[in-house]
């Protein structure tokens, strides 16, 4: 009996030794393959091309009446795609180390200059910036305008995940995370003091990149509560005109400050289910200020309906789960979390923009990415796209 177990067990290990064998030799002639997410750049060229429709649609009455040309806001749209395009193809094409590499003859690394660069640039626009609609936000070189505050966003993401991935035991404990809003508090401050919207969307890339690196999450939490309760103190006893938009949010139809938002409703209403058709609103007709830029989303859901604003939100929501997929899968932790930071970017645009939009939120200024007019915005946007292929073209994968 006891020889009969002994030649099983033999035949066991004889037979699991080879299996191990084989499995061996098939690994050593598995093959690493590249993986390059095109369904990633599907996507954005699609909103991108749809933007561009929408932005015709919803812009050519207005051009017309003061350009004398319908396509005018479609035209220079068009040139920032084509440049944000350019970049996007570009950016993926190099290794996104790069961005971190020390610069040749000069002892300091890429993420460092671009840092200092966004802060020089940020008080720049506060001295010699062009004052639209009561706040500098732009810089104009001849005919070209910039909006440093874009470019910001893109530059906390990359700095961020440096410092982080540089260091991730720093973010055990509360000291560590808050030595990183530390370093991020001058580019926060300076974008804060004339775009508070903006600077919301960049400490939320801020939160949500630490957040996930960090292998505790209660104390960001708390950090999130705080955050409000500052950003309700500024509000109530900063600048008159931010407590003003509450007061419009919550009666937005008697105040006469809420007549933008409310004709957007009246958009948003009159569109139904399946819309009036593309080119068919009546609200882009002057009712809607500026319809092509923030408030686009209504001229959406006029022309297209419930049904058409549903597949707009469907495409955002594919082009995140991609940006969350490279994310996962990416080669190493800086890789991770810059594309954490893109996801976190987008993710909190679109929200922020509905929001606005339906008056869930009081009115505040973000564009509907790929999808609202603005050429730093789209440019930006499709440069941090490209960071991201450039993060899935190192990931490598098995192949039989």
């Amino acid at each position: 009996m006891s020889r009969k177990r002994n030649l099983e067990v033999d035949y066991v290990t004889q037979r699991s030794s080879s299996q191990r064998y084989r499995d061996s030799q098939d690994t050593v002639h598995k093959k690493l393959h590249s993986y390059y997410d095109y369904s990633l750049l599907f996507l954005t060229l699609l909103l991108c091309c749809f933007g561009l429709v929408m932005i015709y649609s919803s812009s050519s009455y207005t051009a017309q009446i003061k350009y004398g040309d319908a396509g005018y806001f479609m035209k220079k749209q068009l040139v920032a795609v084509l440049l944000g395009v350019f970049a996007m193809v570009i950016v993926s094409m190099f290794d996104y180390h790069a961005l971190i590499d020390k610069i040749p003859g000069i002892p300091v690394r890429l993420a460092w200059i671009a840092y200092l660069a966004a802060i020089f640039l940020q008080v720049l626009v506060l001295i010699i910036g062009k004052e639209v609609n009561g706040a500098k936000r732009w810089i104009y070189i001849g005919p070209v305008s910039l909006q440093p505050s874009e470019i910001s966003k893109v530059v906390a993401i990359i700095f961020v995940s440096f410092l982080v991935s540089a260091k991730p035991k720093v973010l055990r404990d509360f000291q560590g995370f808050l030595a990183i809003v530390v370093f991020m508090f001058p580019l926060l401050f300076l974008i804060a003091k004339e775009n508070l919207s903006t600077a919301i969307v960049l400490f939320a890339i801020i939160i949500g990149i630490c957040f996930v690196a960090s292998p505790k999450k209660g104390y960001y939490f708390v950090t999130a509560f705080v955050m409000a309760g500052f950003v309700a103190l500024y509000v109530l006893f900063g600048d008159p005109f931010r407590i003003k938009r509450f007061k419009v949010w919550l009666d937005v139809e008697n105040e006469p400050m809420g007549y933008q938002i409310l004709q957007g409703l009246y958009a948003v209403a009159s569109g139904k289910l399946f819309g009036t058709g593309l080119g068919e609103s009546m609200q882009k007709l002057g009712f809607i200020p500026e319809a092509h830029n923030d408030m686009i989303f209504s001229v959406i859901c006029e022309e297209l309906g419930l049904f058409g604003a549903c597949i707009v939100v469907l495409l955002f929501m594919l082009l995140i789960w991609r940006l969350f997929v490279i994310a996962i899968n990416a080669p190493d932790m800086f890789g991770g979390l810059l594309c954490t930071g893109i996801l976190v970017h987008v993710a909190v645009q679109v929200l922020i923009n509905i929001a606005v939009v339906t008056n869930s939120i009081p009115s505040t200024g973000i564009p509907l990415p790929f999808v609202s007019y603005g050429g730093t915005s789209v440019a930006i946007l499709l440069a941090e796209i490209g960071i991201a292929l450039s993060v899935s073209n190192r990931i490598r994968y098995e192949r039989h």
